[in-house]
């Protein structure tokens, strides 16, 4: 028993303690959990209810509005997670600088501070840009509620004009000026700093073209000494996209279809006072068509008909522009015959052992979509149908989406918006389209004064006021005066662009115009009126009917001086005011804009005039003009060549004047003074000296060959040099009373007091300087007559500008 209560014991001792340490480590336990659930109870989610909402701080904004704005409703259970979204619901309306939410047992206390209100909206510093400018570009308002996210704003696109100037490092910090009543003054402190110019334009990887060459063709342009006029010289960004799209078209019409801008890289000088812009080209090769086929895939429609429409050849340099234009005549021929929803595709196959694209035009029949209807939006002043007429297509018609492209094309060509969007939508069916035009209005009145100055007739201003959208018509009415030191005009213009809603242009041009003759001593005044009406004959062609009344006459500038002109003016001067009423045309072809060659275009004109409906005189007159172009030398040279001649029947039983003949201005024949060659009076007058008076002629004829280069010169100078040779005559003085003038000649002992009546060829040769400025072309002509008569008025130096400010 003694072992076994021995045994016994330590084994209930172990027993006890086992207890006892359990019961302590649960009291452990217990302590440590309820200490974490005492700290952790304030932390944790809490619900709220409340019965009443109560706004303190507000005065403009009603309490209805700021509890709205929370969210929150009364009576309902809300989380302190939803307590705080209603905070920041609260902020973000932007109308109060803070915001704080009590719960106060079932009541929340919504405090606020609004912002105050904008009083005035100032603007300091600025010089370049002025005050009502920069009000336009803000959102901030007088009268609104300030926000400094929207001040913040307006600072970044005030900085962002100054910049379109070239002033990238102007600063524009917006402040408040707090005044009473919960009121404060908006300012915008503004530097505008330096304009940084672009010093250089250069080009990496041009092998065909020169640097000279492609800067002429981007809006950017390098600064030089005019900088203070000119606005081209600074760094615009948006620029930068655009000129890269120059290059791009520069090149493909040439056809150069690998061309790409790798870069366009901008780089401050070491001064940190202008920009280098250097863009990495890649040119490839220059392709030219090569087959070029007409396949159809619609039923009915014979290729070769629509193959016999194309104007591209083989061989020649490839264009977009050109394929372009082939799809577009072939489409147009297709609505001349009456088939619908043609569409032609250009595939292209490149043949690069040749360098050559062959094209292949399919004739498809394209889905049967009709337009619906053309809707138009904002336009304010100007009339619906001066939109609707740039449209080739009504509601009704099959919808074709490159006439639709061109008609945009046109709306932006009126010069009347800002912007012009046109954008399609499918209609009441997938069969129906309609057209969305949405425009912004511009100004399209204006006001320009011109100087401009030439030897034969010195200095000159001129006024004009023209309105190029009367009443929203898409009328232009204009009024122009001008004058010089010897001749002066004033003229009212009007035109109709599309007459009784065709495509027929109305004009009407009635004036007065008086000039003091340089080169005789009489003044002449005429009066006119010349209607007329003008339609396309095609894309190149184009026709003018008119019709003109205009009087004329040759006036004593004083009777004092009556002998110092000579018997065949004197007679003219004698007959005073004639009139003259005649019908006539002018036929155009000019190639020169949207010819497929854009280094070679051509211009014909030729026009007649048919006198006798009426009036005083009766004759016809016509007059031929015809320009070609070239550029040569990677486009660096131009040469060009102009012909024009002109001729006039008498059929009146009475003679002619000297205002109904012919007169060679320097214009038209340099190296002479105006009226400078040609038949002349030289009766001697009372002490045997002769009279020298220009009598003109019926009929002239005029060769002119110029080319014009660079002088290697820096681009940014604008100025380019050239070479000339012109060669002319003027003669003919059929049914002029020159029976006074033979009187008195066998004192001067020459055959005939009339002289140059059976012409002569009349040759110069000259040099010119033109130099392109902000204030307009100036052009200087130095010339030499390799051939003239005796009696001809040389002029060796001629200087003309023509200005528009």
């Amino acid at each position: 028993m003694g072992l076994g209560s021995t045994a016994g014991e330590p084994c209930a001792e172990r027993g006890i303690g086992g207890t006892v340490f359990f019961r302590v480590l649960t009291a452990l336990f217990l302590f440590v959990s309820m200490f974490f659930v005492s700290f952790a109870s304030p932390a944790m989610a809490q619900d709220y209810r409340f019965n009443s909402m109560k706004v303190e701080g507000n005065q403009r904004i009603e309490s209805a509005t700021i509890v709205a704005y929370t969210g929150i409703e009364r009576g309902k259970t809300v989380s302190a997670g939803e307590l705080n979204d209603a905070y920041q619901k609260v902020m973000a309306s932007g109308l109060f600088e803070t915001v704080d939410l009590e719960p106060k047992g079932n009541t929340l206390v919504i405090s606020v501070k609004e912002y105050p209100t904008i009083s005035v909206i100032n603007f300091e510093g600025n010089r370049r840009i002025k005050d009502d400018a920069l009000a336009k570009l803000i959102e901030s308002t007088a009268r609104q509620v300030f926000s400094p996210a929207k001040a913040e704003r307006d600072a970044d696109v005030i900085a962002k004009a100054y910049s379109q100037q070239g002033r990238v490092a102007a600063t524009v910090v917006p402040r408040i000026i707090r005044r009473s009543d919960n009121r404060v003054d908006l300012v915008f402190e503004i530097s505008e700093g330096d304009t940084i110019e672009v010093e250089r334009v250069s080009f990496i990887g041009n092998r065909i073209y020169s640097d000279r060459r492609l800067r002429r063709i981007l809006a950017t342009k390098q600064a030089n000494f005019l900088r203070t006029f000119l606005r081209g010289d600074t760094l615009v960004e948006d620029r930068i996209a655009y000129d890269k799209q120059l290059l791009r078209d520069f090149y493909l019409s040439r056809g150069y279809v690998d061309f790409r801008v790798n870069s366009a890289n901008v780089e401050f000088t070491r001064e940190r006072d202008a920009f280098y812009l250097v863009m990495d080209i890649t040119e490839g090769q220059q392709f030219k068509f090569g087959k070029i086929t007409t396949i159809s895939e619609y039923p009915g429609v014979d290729a070769a008909e629509y193959q016999a429409a194309l104007k591209v050849k083989s061989g020649e340099i490839y264009s977009p522009t050109a394929v372009d234009n082939s799809i577009t005549r072939q489409e147009r021929l297709s609505i001349k015959n009456g088939v619908d929803f043609l569409r032609v595709e250009p595939r292209i196959t490149r043949n690069d052992r040749d360098l050559t694209l062959d094209v292949q035009f399919v004739l498809t029949k394209g889905p049967r979509v009709f337009v619906e209807r053309i809707d138009i939006e904002g336009n304010t002043t100007t009339l619906d149908r001066v939109v609707r007429q740039q449209f080739r297509v009504s509601e009704g018609d099959p919808f074709n989406p490159r006439e639709i492209r061109a008609s945009a094309e046109r709306i932006r060509a009126l010069g009347f918006f800002s912007k012009a969007d046109v954008n399609t939508r499918e209609g009441s069916s997938p069969e129906q389209v309609i057209v969305d035009v949405n425009v912004e209005e511009q100004p399209t009145g204006s006001l320009n004064l011109g100087g401009s100055y030439s030897v034969s007739n010195g200095f000159g201003v001129a006024l004009g006021l023209t309105e190029n959208n009367f009443l929203g018509r898409g009328q232009r009415l204009s009024f122009t005066f001008s004058t010089a030191e010897d001749s002066e005009a004033y003229v009212f213009g009007f035109t109709e662009p599309h007459l009784m809603g065709r495509d027929l242009r109305f004009d009407l041009d009635l004036g007065l115009s008086t000039t003091n003759s340089s080169y005789a001593n009489y003044d002449t005044k005429r009066v006119f009126f010349n209607p007329g009406l003008t339609f396309n004959l095609s894309e190149q062609q184009r026709l003018k009917l008119q019709y003109s009344w205009q009087s004329t006459e040759m006036e004593d500038r004083d009777t004092a001086l009556a002998a110092t002109y000579g018997p065949v003016v004197g007679t003219e001067i004698a007959r005073g005011s004639e009139s003259a009423s005649m019908v006539g045309f002018t036929y155009t072809f000019d190639s020169r804009l949207s010819g497929l060659d854009p280094n070679a275009g051509m211009l014909f004109e030729i026009g007649a005039d048919f006198a006798g409906l009426g009036g005083d005189s009766q004759f016809i007159r016509t007059r031929a003009k015809a320009i070609a172009q070239r550029k040569i030398l990677n486009e660096e040279v131009t040469l060009r060549a102009t012909f024009e001649a002109g001729a006039l029947s008498w059929l009146g039983s009475d003679d002619s004047r000297t205002v109904d003949r012919f007169m060679l201005s320097s214009e038209i024949m340099r190296g002479f003074e105006p009226a400078g060659m040609g038949p002349r009076d030289m009766t001697p007058n009372s002490s045997g000296s002769p009279y020298d008076d220009a009598l003109g002629g019926n009929f002239y004829a005029v060769a002119r060959f110029e080319a014009e280069f660079p002088l290697g010169l820096p681009e940014e100078i604008g100025l380019r040099g050239g070479l000339f040779l012109d060669v002319g005559n003027l003669w003919d003085l059929s049914n002029v009373n020159t029976a006074a003038a033979s009187t008195g000649c066998g004192a001067s002992g020459a055959s005939s007091c009339i002289v140059g009546a059976d012409g002569s060829w009349r040759s110069v040769i000259g040099l010119s300087f033109l130099w392109t400025t902000s204030f307009g072309p100036l052009r200087f002509n130095f010339s030499r007559a390799l051939s003239k008569e005796d009696y001809d008025k040389e002029q060796t130096f001629d200087l003309t500008l023509q200005a528009r400010f």
